[in-house]
């Protein structure tokens, strides 16, 4: 399903959107750096549309627990010639940009992106629903507690469902007062960000009570480092930990999914996704 389709879709379970995550850093917790040249981004970007990614989002500043700030400038030159180099190799996908920073989303905007991801929703830089109101694009805005460098230092919640969903519910209703139409707004409860181990758990479990306030929900625990707590899989190998999280985020009601590998995981979401709608359609084997 595209992007377009999913923030208009009536049904109860509409189909999964996958968010391809194309990072433009050198201090990934998962890529480290494999893609930071320029080239190499923009054909990665491509293998996951191939792979089934209908948003590549691209980032240029690292989000990983204990990361330090990266300046507008030295951001705004990672991630533009790579928005740059997708639109010119005609991309189908949605270009996501992630980023705090106006000025990163104004120059990605203009390069080509039409989707804004905020991990601060719009708290570091609140002229940023301006922007996102008037250039008519969607957005998502997620739960942090803090900031990269700082989330994971003690994180503590009365009750983290309870506490999360009050946030978004905030920051919804706020961007909604600064111009953003609802319907181009996704929430995000920020799995990992400022979390523990148990109330990422208790995120996934009660998900359905985030799915009451009305619009999409993101969720990204593609290869984070719960999964390897849980399993004891390191960085590159936590794949079996992110289908199954994706999955039953899926049953609970999510509808967007932030991964590195799509391909595998288009493949466990399309067999949940018939399995809890009922519907499905058949597909021709690949030989």
């Amino acid at each position: 399903m595209e992007l377009r389709q999913l923030l208009t879709s009536d049904r109860r379970v509409p189909d999964p959107v996958i968010m391809g995550v194309l990072n433009v850093t050198p201090d990934s917790f998962s890529e480290h750096g494999l893609f930071l040249e320029t080239p190499a981004a923009v054909a990665h970007g491509l293998a996951l549309e191939r792979d089934g990614a209908a948003i590549i989002d691209v980032g240029g500043e690292s989000t990983r627990p204990g990361a330090q700030p990266v300046p507008g400038l030295l951001e705004r030159e990672r991630v533009v010639p790579v928005i740059e180099g997708l639109v010119r190799a005609g991309t189908a996908s949605t270009i996501s940009i992630d980023t705090t920073k106006l000025e990163v989303a104004e120059a990605a905007l203009e390069a080509g992106a039409t989707y804004v991801n905020d991990v601060s929703a719009f708290r570091v830089d609140p002229e940023m629903a301006g922007l996102v109101a008037d250039r008519g694009v969607g957005c998502c805005l997620m739960h942090m507690r803090g900031e990269p460098l700082t989330m994971q230092r003690d994180p503590r919640y009365d009750d983290v469902v309870d506490d999360v969903r009050a946030f978004l519910e905030e920051r919804l209703d706020w961007a909604v007062r600064e111009g953003v139409s609802e319907q181009r707004i996704m929430l995000d409860p920020g799995i990992g960000f400022g979390k523990t181990v148990a109330h990422n758990l208790e995120l996934l479990r009660r998900l359905d009570e985030l799915c009451t306030l009305g619009r999409p929900i993101v969720v990204g625990t593609s290869r984070k480092s719960f999964l390897a707590k849980l399993t004891g899989r390191p960085d590159g190998d936590r794949l079996a930990g992110t289908i199954a999280t994706n999955v039953l985020a899926l049953e609970r009601g999510a509808s967007v999914f932030r991964v590195h590998d799509p391909a595998p995981l288009r493949d466990a979401l399309a067999v949940a996704a018939a399995t809890v709608s009922g519907q499905w359609t058949p597909t021709r084997p690949t030989t």
